[in-house]
């Protein structure tokens, strides 16, 4: 018998926002497990997605009688209770949350078994500004330790100093409501042809006559839940655009993408109504995104391929990036993670890592592309280790419009 046949189930991660967008105040209680990565990569994504069953079943068995469980993400779920409770009662409850799982063992096998511990993060409040509280509160008790809880208090210190964050969130949730998210467009090079054969689509927020970057309304887009909207207005923006050329282009997914297991269906949906090729489109995918651990995002991304379309990985070389796991998943095209690329020609060093990337991808059939490729001094030396694509803004910064300039490669 298979070892989560027997476990509870739990709210998926659209119920969950469904739910917070219909409600009136509740008690929300994010469960986010400590350095769940470390369990991965210790003892594999098979082990690790029995732990996660296992502690499922054990969030069942401790939650107070009448609450729900959703799952969030890979290594995070959140607790509903609807019922009126003071701070006292919300942190007994939390204690006794953490106390349970101090004391009750993981079993993988006979020879491996530990304990995990949680960072819990209380909101008591209405609709999906409950996610970003939350958040904000695991990260505040995390400041000070694990396996611990806090519950959200606008007038924390630590909260204070987020102003900034509770600002895009309250953007990027206008944006999404008058349809203010728009697609910006940066071409891609062939070093082989020196001819830009496709571009990557990136989200861009239009407020009032000022055009926002990703960097200051992704996080925010992540937190309350609308990073699928973004997704879903870039995959139609695209196709319309890219349909009166015959340019490949690349569209970024997310990890909520995944979960919510849209992506095919919109995807086909685009690509038919603008006679697209699935060929012509790639799908570019962070290496460590979390749900990847999940059998059900390996099935859709093996779906996609032998539907046409291609995919990618994006910022290869960073922090979380695993050789192996790339092996496994065996895109069509890599990319370099642009802070070995910006400093190639000054540091030794991400030379050294980029020439082994390449080899390793050469032997291994992935196309390579470079992302930073600021001048010609970086571009030359690109293109002397074989890497196959270059981005950047020598080429071309990202425009509302598809934009070709004339530079030498």
């Amino acid at each position: 018998m298979n070892s989560c046949e027997l476990v509870p189930t739990v709210g998926s991660h659209k119920e969950l926002i469904t739910k917070l967008k219909n409600s009136e105040e509740l008690n929300y209680i994010l469960l986010n497990i400590d350095n769940f990565s470390n369990i991965n990569h210790a003892y594999g994504y098979e082990m690790g997605s029995i732990a996660l069953c296992q502690v499922i079943k054990y969030l069942n068995v401790c939650k107070p009688l009448n609450s729900e469980i959703y799952r969030y993400s890979t290594d995070k779920f959140v607790l509903i209770e609807n019922r009126k409770l003071d701070h006292e009662t919300l942190s007994k409850i939390a204690e006794s949350m953490l106390s349970f799982f101090s004391q009750t063992e993981i079993i993988l096998s006979e020879e491996v078994e530990f304990r995990v511990s949680l960072s819990i993060g209380i909101s008591v409040d209405k609709g999906l500004i409950n996610i970003t509280q939350a958040e904000l509160a695991v990260r505040e008790s995390r400041k000070s330790q694990r396996n611990s809880f806090i519950i959200f208090d606008k007038n924390s210190e630590f909260v204070k100093g987020q102003d900034k964050d509770i600002y895009w969130i309250l953007k990027i949730k206008e944006a999404v409501e008058h349809e203010n998210i728009i697609a910006y467009f940066q071409p891609i090079v062939n070093n082989s042809t020196g001819k830009i054969e496709k571009f990557e689509c990136l989200a861009r927020v239009r407020d009032a006559d000022e055009i926002i970057s990703p960097y200051m309304f992704m996080n925010a887009a992540k937190v309350t839940g609308n990073l699928s909207f973004l997704t879903r207005s870039l995959i139609s923006q695209s196709f319309k655009k890219f349909s009166k050329t015959d340019y490949d282009f690349s569209l970024n997914i997310t990890d909520a993408d995944l979960s919510l297991e849209y992506l095919e269906f919109v995807l086909i949906k685009n690509a038919k109504k603008y006679n697209i090729d699935p060929s012509r489109v790639v799908l570019e995918m962070l290496e460590d995104i979390t749900s990847l651990d999940s059998g059900t995002t390996l099935i859709q991304l093996k779906s996609l391929r032998e539907k046409g379309f291609k995919i990618a990985i994006d910022d290869f070389g960073a922090e979380n990036s695993n050789m192996s796991r790339l092996l496994e998943i065996h895109p069509d095209y890599l990319k370099i993670d642009g802070a070995f690329i910006k400093n190639i020609a000054t540091d030794v060093k991400s030379q050294i890592i980029v020439e082994a990337i390449v080899l390793m991808c050469k032997k291994s059939g992935i196309k390579v592309i470079a992302e930073y490729v600021h001048n010609k001094e970086v571009q030359k030396i690109v293109k002397s280790l074989g890497i196959d694509y270059s981005q950047g803004y020598y080429f071309g910064k990202p425009e509302a419009e598809l934009t070709e300039h004339t530079v030498s490669v």
